[in-house]
């Protein structure tokens, strides 16, 4: 199958010398196949159609299992999937259609660094819910101090009242409070810059910190107060709710206090 550049090179060839033979000779071709490409580009037709493959039915699940799995997937564990949502192509089709979800995979995915905190530089917040329980996380990037606290809500009031509490447990002031967009701290994004709110950005005056956002979506980006959250959630919250719940917001601050790791 000529490609669109030799076609191209062909009917220049073929205007500059005026024969099919002496255009084969110049392009390493035959004669016949200059004629063909001639007379396709007179009625305009593509030089050939391209049938769709058989995996455009399953790239879908190929691309999602490729993702979940960060690449490593083989065919062959994938083959059985694919049968299973209608696939009947063969194994070698599946292995070129794998491989290549794989290499697409491999140019977007997301490149990770180390990185290397400063003593005393971040602090990371973040909210999360759990059986009605509105829990506040705070982790300094450097030391992995760990706080939490409970809450009856995520207002701006509470987040900021949260915030010093954590300060004065620390005994100290971070340069930098990274947070998720959360809509509490911001009044809106410009251009992806998100423009805090005016009472929070009075309170970082105060303390002397900066105010610094990630990006939309992307909880990656404070993964270490991520995983507090859900170590709370999961190993803090869920087992006081089915053995014996907390009466109120002491009870469960004070079981914070003494089960959140530090």
């Amino acid at each position: 199958m000529k490609s669109p550049r030799e076609h191209m090179e062909i009917v220049n060839a073929y205007e500059l010398v005026g024969s099919y033979r002496g255009a084969a000779e110049l392009c390493g071709t035959t004669h016949k196949t200059v004629k063909r490409v001639l007379e396709r580009r007179d009625v305009g037709q593509p030089s050939r159609r391209v049938s769709a493959t058989n995996t455009v039915g399953v790239q879908a699940l190929i691309a999602e299992r490729v993702r979940a799995s960060d690449g490593r997937i083989s065919a062959k564990l994938l083959l059985s999937m694919v049968q299973a949502a209608g696939y009947s192509g063969s194994a070698r089709n599946l292995r070129r259609a794998v491989a290549t979800a794989k290499a697409e995979w491999k140019r977007k995915r997301r490149t990770y660094r180390p990185w290397l905190p400063t003593p005393g530089e971040h602090l990371a917040i973040d909210w999360a819910a759990e059986y009605g329980w509105q829990i506040f996380c705070a982790v300094l990037a450097w030391s992995r101090y760990r706080f939490v606290r409970f809450a009856a809500d995520q207002r701006r009031e509470t987040t900021l009242s949260l915030l010093a509490e954590c300060f004065a447990e620390l005994d100290g002031v971070p340069a930098v409070v990274l947070s998720d967009r959360m809509a509490c701290l911001k009044t809106g994004v410009v251009a992806n810059v998100v423009v805090p709110h005016p009472e929070y950005v009075r309170f970082a005056t105060f303390y002397g910190f900066r105010p610094d956002f990630c990006e939309a979506a992307d909880p990656e980006s404070k993964g270490m107060v991520e995983n507090l959250a859900g170590y709370v959630q999961r190993d803090l919250v869920v087992p006081a709710e089915l053995e014996r719940p907390w009466s109120d917001l002491a009870e469960a601050n004070a079981a914070a206090r003494a089960g959140a790791p530090r």
